[in-house]
């Protein structure tokens, strides 16, 4: 059986996160387009969810503290999915690693797990919540609609799928 695909080709340079970020110079990085403000490094060691809930919450950095960890489709926004391993920009995040980010979605199928994105290839999964994994904290914004996604669960080996931006207000 012959498997079809379907393939768009596109002109012109790819869009890239560092269109729309700017390293403040402060150890943190501002995503113009959402308004959040990114940890521009990592967590000193990986944590689990709870110890990466009280990190995040404790964090004073740049002059803010209120620093928080991020949603799993605010941790989607940095993925680079044109590099791997980590697949993320580290002009911008510095100290990245390719291991799962926490994020603060916790499953609702499985109270022991919440939503992780691992910046290997950007893949986006749950982990038990006394796992170990890398932290970046961030602050603020709004997100922005043009870049939604929807989770589906259990995704641990599907990726995320997207869905149609409500119109902007």
């Amino acid at each position: 059986m012959l498997n079809a695909y379907a393939v768009r080709a596109v002109r012109g340079r790819q869009s890239g996160l560092l269109d729309h970020s700017e390293i403040n110079g402060d150890g943190t990085v501002t995503d113009k387009d959402t308004g959040l403000m990114w940890q521009q490094g990592t967590s000193p060691s990986k944590l689990t969810w709870e110890a990466a809930l009280t990190y995040t919450e404790g964090l004073t950095l740049a002059g803010y503290d209120d620093w928080r960890l991020p949603t799993a489709k605010e941790l989607q926004f940095i993925v680079d999915y044109s590099r791997y391993n980590p697949a993320i920009d580290t002009t911008l995040f510095t100290g990245a690693m390719t291991s799962c980010y926490w994020s603060s979605t916790a499953s609702t199928g499985y109270s022991g797990s919440a939503w992780c994105v691992g910046f290997d290839f950007g893949s986006v999964g749950y982990g038990y919540k006394t796992s170990a994994y890398a932290v970046r904290a961030v602050r603020g914004g709004q997100s922005s609609c043009r870049r939604i996604i929807s989770f589906r669960q259990p995704a641990r080996t599907s990726p995320p799928r997207r869905s149609r931006c409500p119109p902007c207000r």
